[in-house]
């Protein structure tokens, strides 16, 4: 397993042809929770940046509320449109559920570096591009007006993926390695960013439904 203290997990399923279709009308009570959650979220944040920089220490009860949140919020995504990789329907809790197929873990609290709020948010805006052209895309006004947008390699993944199970009921393994890769990079950004970490987010589009195997130092000669 990598060392990376932020794991994301999703053991492959078989869903079905069609419930992706009314997906978007059974997760309402969950988009509805998760918007309050979000809130508290960004505000707990705030509160744990300013304890990092006046105490160095990050606040255990805002540590295990906003790992729950981004769990929550992976369990959701995994069953609905990031990557409808599941039927089974999402529990409604921040804790982590073992049999569930989607599983979010981060080591901590963590005892970033005091200065660190002050210049995650612009350390991490490479990554943050990065994801988004792998998620959700761009949206963008021109001069005149008009409103354009470009979806994410994702959101083109996930309608192919939806596509293939209405019409050969089968999921591409492809696909769902693919996904499960763009969706692991873009929470291991936002983690970063709300320093539930301290350590960088890599480079690395790791495909397939576990974390890559950590890596060994190459033998020494004797």
């Amino acid at each position: 397993m990598t060392d990376y203290p932020v794991r994301i997990t999703a053991r492959p399923d078989t869903p079905g042809r069609w419930l992706w279709l009314v997906k978007w009308l059974l997760l309402i009570p969950h988009y509805v929770v998760l918007i309050a959650l979000w809130i508290a979220f960004v505000a707990l944040t705030a509160v744990a940046y300013l304890s990092v920089l006046f105490t160095g220490r990050y606040p255990r009860p805002v540590f295990d509320f906003n790992v729950g949140v981004l769990r929550w919020s992976w369990r959701v995504g995994y069953y609905g449109y990031w990557v409808l990789g599941t039927d089974r329907y999402p529990p409604f809790t921040l804790a982590d559920v073992p049999d569930y197929p989607a599983r979010l873990e981060i080591d901590g609290p963590p005892a970033p570096k005091r200065w660190l709020p002050l210049v995650a948010w612009l350390l991490a805006l490479p990554h943050l591009l990065i994801v988004a052209a792998l998620t959700t895309g761009f949206s963008w006004t021109a001069d005149n007006g008009t409103r354009y947008s470009a979806p994410g390699v994702a959101a083109l993944a996930a309608l192919f993926a939806a596509a293939a199970l209405l019409f050969t009921g089968r999921y591409p393994a492809g696909l769902h390695a693919l996904l499960i890769g763009a969706w692991r990079w873009s929470l291991r950004a936002w983690a970063y960013v709300a320093l539930l970490t301290d350590r960088y987010p890599p480079f690395a589009l790791d495909l397939g439904e576990g974390e890559p195997p950590a890596a060994r130092p190459a033998p020494t000669g004797s």
